[in-house]
């Protein structure tokens, strides 16, 4: 992890420009090569960012961030306030609450739940950025990434996101597509993710917790 306060400029050019004038800003670049602008304030999101893979180009005062799709997001240091590297290791990932990790068991054991005809291939199946809950087989063959969470919202779909553009680079697993699957998923969530082509899917815990398993057990 790199982390820098400093008093900067960002201009990001792609899908539609966007340019933050001169302010101090927090920039953060992780250990995966994912840049984001922060703002002290505004919660958790950053002002601009650039997800992994990218070109990370370092120059006297300015940073150039290029990613595969020709996005490029430019940072122009005018004063540095702060600076820091440091190595934080393998992060054991987020531990899920008990409903949400009843979720998971529960649609791994029926994951027809989720779409008709779905086959569960593994849980936690992982990639570069972290395991995505349910790896299945769709009816039509393709492969199929589920994430799941007790409340779906923008950020549950941002991470479905970051892992399927791994999965897409797989190429054994042939046509990968998504599926965010909650017990409530928030409108913004909704049209977030059907903007990205993921398909969303609302559960019900209740009803979950009464089908039999088809798994074999010994007893």
């Amino acid at each position: 992890m790199r982390i820098v306060v400093a008093d900067c400029t960002v201009q990001y050019e792609g899908r539609l420009n966007a340019f933050l004038p001169p302010a101090t800003r927090l920039v953060m670049v992780k250990a995966d090569g994912c840049v984001a602008v922060h703002a002290d304030g505004g919660a958790y999101k950053p002002l601009n960012w650039m997800n992994a893979p990218n070109d990370f180009i370092e120059e006297e005062g300015r940073w150039v961030v290029i990613n595969p799709k020709g996005e490029r997001l430019t940072i122009i240091f005018n004063e540095i306030h702060f600076e820091t590297a440091m190595d934080m290791g393998d992060d054991p990932g987020l531990q899920k609450d008990g409903v949400e990790a009843d979720l998971q068991r529960l649609l791994a054991e029926s994951p027809g739940e989720i779409e008709e005809g779905l086959e569960l291939i593994r849980r936690e199946y992982p990639t570069p950025v972290g395991p995505v809950d349910l790896l299945c087989r769709g009816a039509d063959g393709a492969t199929v990434a589920v994430e799941i969470k007790r409340r779906g919202e923008i950020d549950g779909v941002e991470q479905l996101t970051r892992y399927l553009e791994f999965l897409a680079r797989d190429a054994r697993l042939g046509d990968v597509r998504g599926i965010f699957a909650a017990q409530q998923v928030k409108p913004q969530a909704r049209t977030l993710a059907e903007d990205r082509g993921i398909a969303w899917v609302e559960v019900d815990y209740d009803k979950l917790r009464g089908i039999e398993s088809t798994r074999l057990t010994l007893f």
